[in-house]
């Protein structure tokens, strides 16, 4: 049924919003293009691998000039067996070799029985095929355009981990442990069993991970923070709280977890891992913030916990109030969680003065722990914030560009209303009535915003205003401050805060930066990992995953990245370099071993409904008849509803996310009775575009293999906006391949190729995948920017996601006509079955051979009658239309695909991974519904996937038995030789003290990082107390270290400076408010200090220790305390001999701050606290 394109004239021309996704596959770098043969493989698995010896990292891209010329091709037999689904390993996958191999059979031997050796069917391949976007992704054992990775944990299904993903990543590396923040809670793989294996029992979506421990579940982990003092890792949670975990994982662990509901049938998963895997639970947790997440979170120099939300709220938990409750015993844990919660320190309150406060009233969704100057930045989107870290003072607000941010009046937020109560609300029947009527003025609204809002776009480029948002922050070795930004450039800050400068090496977004040495590294949003010195100037970089790195660890020799599926890699720290060389080349002669082949049936049907709706005899004769026999099934549809009107409100749903119908509801619903859905099958992804409908089935005992489906839609009707004509798109991981269908209805008309030829061409460049409507994954601000440059342009020319894809299968009505011929001699060669002789008719054939059109693709050989253009009711032949117009019957309806191979015939191997033959072409001629008949293809496919478990076994053994990558690791932890001018320092009259670190290395920079091993109190007899760490290894209050992180260059020395405080006043905060404060002595105090030196290649750390102690002796009489509270017991480590101290009552409290807030309402803050340390000189 053609459309009237009269009407379609009065719609308004307003293309919906193209959301760009996340291509998940792989590019390989070309250059391995000339090691691929250049015709049949005659080799099996058993065959060496084709990649040579010593390849190595490359960034350069090949593009080969030799085209696919067009014609029938055999394809390569199936196995003999007919199951849905099977698999078997490479080793069992040898072919005989009888003469000449199967893969090379002659023309003659697959043409035989209509072509179809084996049950298949030969092929007619499509000419311009192998050229440019045309060309197939080129694969192997081995990714050669980046170092051999370490999978900690492969790439798991999306719907594998609904409620378990992973957002955050810490190490710790003494303890050699990699700790992830999830969703569901917290888990932890001990890095030196990462080449072992689960055994039976893993949970669902990783089996092939690393084995890994798991705690008690929680609600999602949003930040991390590691406290090596205390063995703990400090957590902050969607729900508020702040949880501490033991890394000490045997002595915090609980009872196996009960299975969840499902497990076993492969529905379900096994908590912690595997199903009998202990979980942990927490030390210490208490409620952060009522009713906001803690979003960011860190440990400062001084052992303090701080934390950001959302509103710009900040809070510092003091580490005495948190050491007294870890002292508490399990059994008043309630207790301890209260001390510390009403323990905090509003540091926003803290700054605001008169109601005036600098900080901005956004969410801090970054903190930083400047060790090298006892600092703290907190991060918003678009601004930072300047802290002391021991008198927890502002010291500075200022933007992105430098620039000083003024205070601002504070003004108070409302509180948000809760999403159960908006949707209680009912509307009136007088709203009803309105909202009815206004739709359709609603409908053109929404027309000519997206309208509006795609010239803007157009001229002013996408997303401009996002493209220079914070993205991460982290500090670099030398010193200085690395904040990446959303359009892919870098700023390099002093500790001060002042712009040194600004650089852009990559046009996607930064996620994370992690530094050790004189490297830093940078993850981005396109999964591009980069190299760099400590000056911004790059080294090396690769494509390390297919879709965001969002966070960075290193342990040992290596650097974890967590990809935002949810996957895990390490790499070595010297990459690229030898080592990846020899791991690379080890691993490609041990291909074998880890390649399993998968075979799974695919049927794909394509109708033209008209309109219209079927009975179930003919769904069943379409596709139920056969489908017990697939695994996968495919539909798509089109013309499932037109109108001017229909299309145009569709028009507008597209530009606010909505799609869909209740007559392509109906048709979903009643295709998924025919398939026997909830029992046999269950549908995996649905996509509509006004009129055209796609949809997915796969049968139940695939689930594990199939999902992570992608949905996408590419209109072609009046000014590329309406969907009347155009693409509906799924992309489906099958066994780790990607496969894409697209359901398509190109251009009506004898005379229009051209048009078609178009549509096609506008399908392929721009059908861009992301999660279906309504799924919770939905497209977000990382992937909106990941080829977007400073002033909005797209600069990287990406290749099409369609071109990226193992398999894409075509199949719809495309609307080719036969040409110069009439309809009395169509319908006579018709009934003479003369389909060889119309065959040469075909525009469509025409056009592929040509290379105009659907490039380098592949169609069966056609044996059915032209599927249009018939009456409606009509059965048998003879219901071709004849009517007035008498439209020459044509073959309208068809099924193309493109396969992973290169060549006309190739076996299947991880270099060519999807092979796929035709077993079945047909078109269902019973049907009489349309005037359309229903055509359906079934597909028999070879996939061969890595077994990555086995693989990681064999990287493993390579490790442990190669001496070359052994000896190249030992060199990777070589730390550089330093001297310490001195073991012991004596304070004396506050005076500072200077000690030396020397770099004796001539060749290697040398990193250092001073930390605090704890503090003792001489007491009178003479001993010490027992030497007691702040969190992190904090420095003492009264301590001040700097910097106390460096770069020393080779044969160079570095000064540090040591500053002491006889005398310090201490604040007690509860509820945030001040209610103690008292002056300590110091002078019975000392400290260790331990100076950790690392390289650049590894976390292995040389250590020296100095001994810090004070010259005097106690003094006898304490300075006096000026306006000191009402008397109240001092704390225990108050001077002993000094009169009382006083503290005040909450009441008293607020009028003593009230009388020192007038004494120096002349003085700025940093005078006012200068004042307060006068007072105890």
């Amino acid at each position: 049924m053609e459309p009237d394109d009269d009407a379609l004239r009065e719609v308004a021309r307003a293309p919906p919003q193209q959301r760009r996704g996340i291509s998940y596959s792989q590019p390989l770098s070309r250059d391995v293009a000339s090691a691929r043969r250049a015709t049949v493989r005659n080799h099996s698995l058993d065959d060496e691998h084709i990649l040579p010896a010593s390849h190595s990292l490359s960034y350069t891209h090949h593009d080969p000039s030799a085209g696919v010329p067009a014609g029938y091709h055999p394809p390569l037999p199936p196995h003999n067996h007919h199951h849905p689904s099977g698999s078997y390993s490479a080793a069992n996958a040898r072919r005989s070799a009888g003469g000449a191999s199967e893969g090379s059979m002659t023309l003659e031997r697959a043409m035989s029985e209509y072509g179809g050796g084996h049950g298949t069917l030969p092929e007619f391949v499509g000419g311009g095929g192998g050229k440019g976007i045309f060309r197939v992704p080129l694969r192997a054992a081995m990714h050669p355009g980046r170092p051999p990775p370490l999978e900690v944990r492969p790439h798991p299904l999306r719907e594998t981990q609904a409620g378990s993903f992973l957002r955050s990543l810490a190490a710790e590396p003494q303890r050699r442990q990699l700790w992830a923040g999830a969703e569901s809670g917290i888990r932890v793989w001990a890095l030196d069993e990462v080449f072992a294996g689960w055994g039976a029992g893993a949970r669902r979506g990783d089996e092939g991970s690393a084995p890994f421990r798991e705690g008690v579940p929680a609600p999602p982990a949003l930040c991390i923070a590691v406290d090596r003092a205390n063995r703990l890792l400090w957590t902050g949670h969607k729900d508020g709280r702040i949880r501490s975990w033991r890394m000490d994982l045997d002595a915090a662990a609980t009872a196996p977890a009960p299975p969840a509901a499902g497990a076993g049938d492969g529905g379900g998963s096994c908590h912690g891992g595997g199903c009998n895997a202990p979980v942990f639970r927490e030390a210490l947790t208490w409620q952060a913030y009522g009713r906001t997440p803690v979003l960011s979170m860190v440990v400062t120099s001084y052992g303090e916990i701080w934390s950001g939300s959302e509103g710009g709220v900040i809070k510092a938990w003091p580490y005495d109030a948190i050491a007294k409750s870890l002292s508490l015993s399990p059994e008043e844990r309630h207790m301890a969680a209260l001390l510390v919660e009403r323990a905090y320190i509003d540091l926003r309150n803290h700054c605001t003065v008169g109601n005036v406060c600098s900080l901005p009233a956004s969410d801090v969704k970054y903190m930083l722990a400047d060790h090298s100057r006892a600092k703290v930045w907190t991060v918003t989107s678009m601004t930072f914030a300047l802290w002391d870290a021991r008198t927890r003072e502002l010291l500075k607000v200022f933007g992105m560009d430098g620039q000083v941010e003024s205070a601002k009046l504070e003004t108070p937020v409302m509180p948000e209303q809760p999403m159960e109560e908006e949707v209680k609300v009912k509307p009136s029947k007088k709203d009803k009535s309105q909202g009815s009527l206004n739709f359709f003025q609603k409908s053109r609204n929404a027309l000519i915003g997206a309208a509006d809002a795609v010239r803007r776009v157009a001229t002013k480029g996408t997303f401009v205003e996002d493209n220079r948002r914070t993205g991460a922050v982290a500090q670099v070795m030398d010193g200085t401050i690395w904040s990446g930004c959303t359009n892919g450039s870098i700023i390099q800050w002093d500790g001060n805060g002042n712009r040194v400068q600004e650089f852009q090496h990559h046009t996607s977004s930064v996620q994370c930066i992690k530094a050790l040495g004189e490297r830093v590294w940078v993850g981005y949003a396109s999964g591009m990992i980069q190299v760099m010195d400590a000056e911004g100037n790059i080294l090396a970089g690769w494509t390390g995953h297919s879709c965001p790195v969002i966070r960075m660890a290193i342990v040992g020799s290596y650097i974890y990245t967590l990809a935002h599926h949810g996957g895990i890699r390490g790499w070595p720290l010297t990459s690229p370099g030898p080592l990846d060389d020899i791991i690379r080349t080890e691993l490609s002669n041990r291909e074998l071993s880890y390649t399993r082949m998968e075979k799974i049936n695919i049927m794909v049907g394509s109708w033209n409904v008209a309109q219209g709706k079927a009975s179930a005899e003919s769904l069943r004769s379409w596709l139920g008849s056969v489908s017990s026999d697939v695994g996968l099934v495919v539909v798509g549809l089109q013309e499932v509803e037109m109108g001017a009107g229909f299309l145009a409100i569709s028009a507008a749903k597209e530009t606010v996310g909505l799609e869909g119908s209740a007559n392509g509801q109906w048709w979903i619903d009643n295709i998924g009775k025919a398939l026997d859905e909830g029992t046999s099958f269950h549908r995996v992804g649905s996509r509509q575009l006004a009129a055209l409908l796609i949809a997915a089935w796969a049968r139940k005992s695939l689930k594990p293999y199939v999902g992570e489906v992608d949905a996408a839609a590419v209109p072609c009707g009046l000014g590329r906006a309406i969907g009347n004509k155009g693409g509906v798109g799924l992309r489906i991981r099958v066994y780790d391949r990607k496969m894409c269908f697209v359901s398509n209805h190109f251009a009506a008309h004898l005379e229009a190729v051209s048009r078609r030829n178009a549509d096609f061409d506008h399908i392929y460049r721009t059908m861009a995948f992301n999660k279906p409507h309504g799924s919770t994954a939905s497209a977000t601000s990382v992937q909106l920017h990941r080829t977007v440059n400073v002033s909005g342009n797209q600069v990287e020319e990406v290749r099409p996601d369609l071109a990226e894809a193992d398999m894409v299968v075509f199949l719809g009505d495309f609307n080719y006509r036969l040409h110069g011929i009439t309809y009395d001699e169509a319908r006579d060669m018709v009934s003479q079955r003369s389909f060889d002789w119309l065959r040469e008719k075909d525009q469509l054939r025409a056009e592929m051979k040509a290379g105009k059109v659907f490039q380098g693709m592949r169609e069966g050989l056609i044996k059915f009658p032209p599927t249009y253009k018939f009456q409606k009711h009509q059965p048998g032949l003879g219901g071709y239309d004849s009517g007035e117009k008498k439209r020459i019957p044509a073959w309208c309806d068809r099924v193309l695909y493109r396969d992973s191979r290169s060549v006309s015939v190739a076996e299947c191997s991880l270099e060519c991974p999807v092979v796929a033959s035709i077993t079945s072409y047909v078109a269902c001629m019973d049907v009489t519904e349309s005037d359309h008949k229903p055509v359906r293809c079934t597909f028999s496919i070879d996939i061969a996937r890595v077994d990555e478990l086995i693989r990681r076994q064999e990287y493993g053994e390579i490790i442990e038995s190669n001496e070359k990558v052994r000896s190249l690791l030992q060199e990777a932890c070589f730390v550089p030789d330093t001297t310490v001018s001195t073991g012991e320092i004596t304070l004396e009259n506050q005076e500072n003290i200077v000690f030396r670190i020397t770099n004796n290395c001539e060749t290697s920079k040398a990193a250092f990082e001073i930390q605090c091993e704890g503090q003792s109190t001489k007491k009178e007899h003479g001993s010490k107390s027992e030497l007691l760490p702040r969190a992190s290894f904090g420095f003492p209050l009264w301590l001040e270290v700097q910097p106390a992180v460096g770069l020393i260059k080779p044969g160079e020395t570095v000064e540090i400076t040591v500053h002491h405080e006889d005398f310090y006043t201490q604040e007690e905060f509860v509820d945030g408010i001040p209610q103690n404060w008292w002056c300590e002595d110091t002078r019975d105090k000392e400290a260790i200090l331990r100076i950790n030196i690392t390289g650049s290649s590894s976390t292995e750390t040389k250590t020296h220790t100095i001994n810090v102690r004070h010259r005097c002796p106690v003094s006898s009489a304490p300075p006096a305390i000026i306006n000191q509270p009402a008397a109240v017991a001092p704390p225990s480590n108050v001077l002993s001999n000094e009169a009382p101290s006083k503290r005040s009552s909450k009441k008293s409290q607020s009028n003593h701050r009230q009388q020192q807030q007038q004494d120096y309402a002349q003085f700025g803050s940093s005078d006012v606290h200068d004042l307060c340390r006068m007072r105890c000189p």
